[in-house]
């Protein structure tokens, strides 16, 4: 009984913070690695010399791992303290997920412009890939939070 009185005390925040510390994060180094890296179509900031360039790309790595690792940690003292509510995390990073896709795409790309998904092609196939992608992610967090939250307020576990 106990148990399921601490799940009504379940910090809502901290585990949405966890789940989208985590899910920016990642997304950042999913970013970083593929287009960044391995395929080489950009840097973070392209408006400068490719020393910028790198050196851009090197300072998002540690916004990415920074992320990443407060995340992780948010959710292990979730979980040691028995407030972890994995529904509700599980939204939360599909929600980082698409939310960090899609404000690059629409800030740093259209906005800012600091850089372009890929250059010297026909961007726009790509803008929509990049975008949609983002909105498809950041729709399946919606969807899950909503769930999450339904049962939250019925109070079942987890």
């Amino acid at each position: 009984m106990a148990r399921k009185q601490e799940h009504r005390h379940v910090s809502p925040s901290r585990n949405m913070w966890s789940g989208v510390l985590f899910g920016i994060g990642l997304m950042a180094l999913i970013d970083e690695i593929i287009f960044h890296q391995l395929l080489q179509w950009h840097h973070f900031y392209d408006l400068s010399t490719p020393f910028i360039g790198i050196l851009s790309d090197g300072l998002l790595n540690a916004f990415a791992l920074f992320a990443v690792v407060a995340g992780l940690f948010m959710f292990a003292d979730l979980h040691r303290r028995h407030i972890a509510h994995m529904r509700t995390w599980t939204a939360s990073f599909f929600l980082g997920l698409g939310g960090f896709q899609v404000f690059d795409g629409i800030v740093n790309h259209k906005l800012l412009q600091v850089h372009q998904v890929r250059y010297g092609v026909e961007i726009l196939p790509y803008d929509l890939a990049w975008n949609i992608s983002g909105l498809i992610l950041f729709l399946i967090g919606t969807i899950l939070f909503i769930h999450a939250r339904k049962r939250m307020t019925r109070g079942e576990a987890g």
